[in-house]
């Protein structure tokens, strides 16, 4: 780190560009960044109120990043430890994931067994009030802070719902939130796994669910397994990898792909690491499915391992690097790309199911509040990184209208479970008699 010799130099040192600039820079960079000096010094100086320095920094910091795209951010030393304890799979507050829109929280998910799905948050509520401060003019940051508290003390939240005319108030209690990103249950003949989400939990997750059902339903009698991405926001990439080599004898998994050729990277599966031997699988996904979820789906999909049914997943295909700043915190930047096995990138345009089923009744689609944007996929994101051939004048992929895309917790009205399940033991007897002398 550079010795703090004016405001500049610190931003500089701070941010990385030093470096940059070392390697090059442009009269036209000088002035630009004199200029953010200029205006640095302004502040300090004749703002109305005293503002911390470091703060301010921050806050530029975070400006530069987003407009990159939604995913490259800045965490404070705070923030980079909270986000590894929750890649250890606990963390403590209230169980949601989130992003921002429209300057108020939106629900990604709530998370199985915590105070949020207890309460009755749902995907897409929006949060727009935290204990009565508005959560407008907050970062998701500061926002996710302020629901972030001591266990069993009381929060309450103020959500705005689609079809909903008034806002409702919704009080939880904070507890320590264990992410058992791995449930499973029995269904028949058929193994049911559903994956929340890619912490270093989850293949010994999932390696525990197997066994335990084919212990259950044994090997002989077991007519596949339903693999449940629904809702699942990602997560760990290598973790991803070793779900998707739970399914695959060999080949490729995904690629990532950066700025520069020499950036691409390959994973493949190591040869026979099919731990079902070729049972057949069926994928769950809808719009709540992204990245790590993508990549499993996307690989199964291209080997012909696993049909793919539901909707379009969400298409987050965009590889973020955490580079950790010594005593500052870490840098989260978006660097390359996802591709599926075939080539397709997954940026800004999803899995698309092989069998489309909705989980809503038709008729039943939700719209937007008045005033709101309707966001459904990465695409809709403002300031989204672009997709393999977007806006270059090729065929961008077309606004799709979703309807609800909550899991019923009644799975005889989980429309998409119930087809898959009916799809599965349809496939082992015609299977089955096909085998049959």
């Amino acid at each position: 780190m550079m010795r703090r010799i004016g405001f500049v130099v610190t931003a500089l040192a701070f941010t990385g560009l030093g470096a940059a600039m070392a390697q090059g820079a442009t009269s036209e960079t000088y002035r630009q960044l004199n200029l953010f000096g200029d205006v640095f010094e302004k502040v300090r100086a004749d703002y109305v109120d005293e503002v911390a320095d470091s703060k301010m920094i921050e806050a530029a910091i975070n400006g530069m990043l987003a407009s990159l795209d939604p995913h490259s951010s800045y965490m404070n030393d705070k923030n980079f430890r909270d986000m590894q304890v929750q890649m250890r799979g606990e963390f403590g507050g209230l169980g949601l994931e989130v992003t921002m829109e429209g300057g108020v929280v939106k629900v990604i998910t709530p998370i199985d067994d915590t105070p949020a799905s207890r309460a009755g948050i749902k995907t897409n509520d929006l949060i727009v009030q935290i204990n009565g401060t508005q959560v407008m003019g907050l970062t998701l940051a500061e926002a996710v802070e302020k629901m972030r508290g001591p266990v069993d003390s009381k929060i309450t939240v103020k959500i705005v719902r689609q079809g909903v005319a008034q806002p409702i108030d919704i009080s939880l209690q904070r507890a320590v939130i264990r992410l058992k990103s791995v449930r499973f249950r029995r269904e028949g003949d058929v193994a049911y796994v559903r994956i929340t989400s890619f912490n270093e939990q989850t293949q010994q997750g999932l390696d525990k669910a197997l066994e335990t059902l084919e212990d259950q339903i044994t090997a002989e009698r077991l007519q596949g397994v339903v693999l449940d991405l629904r809702n699942n926001p990602g997560g760990l990439l290598d973790q991803a990898i070793s779900v998707s080599e739970t399914f695959l004898d060999k080949g490729e998994i995904v690629s990532t792909r950066g700025r520069n050729p020499e950036d691409t990277v390959r994973y493949n599966a190591k040869t026979n690491s099919d731990k079902e031997r070729g049972k057949p699988v069926i994928i769950l996904v809808n719009g709540g499915s992204a990245s790590a979820s993508e990549i499993v789906a996307g690989a199964l999909q291209d080997h012909r391992r696993a049909v793919v049914l539901g909707t379009r997943s969400f298409g987050k295909g965009s590889v973020q690097t955490i580079i950790p700043i010594p005593g500052q915190g870490a840098l989260r930047l978006t660097t390359a790309r996802y591709f599926t096995p075939s080539g397709r990138s997954i940026q800004a345009k999803g899995i698309e199911p092989d069998i489309e089923v909705l989980q809503a009744k038709p008729g039943t689609e939700t719209a937007a509040a008045p005033g709101q944007a309707t966001i459904r996929s990465e695409a809709d994101l403002p300031n989204h990184l672009k997709g393999d051939g977007e806006g270059d004048g090729a065929e961008d992929a077309p606004p799709v209208t979703r309807t609800a895309e909550e899991i019923p917790e009644n799975k005889d009205q989980d429309y998409q479970l119930a087809y898959a399940l009916d799809l599965l033991r349809g496939v082992s007897q015609a299977t089955a008699k096909a085998a049959a002398p």
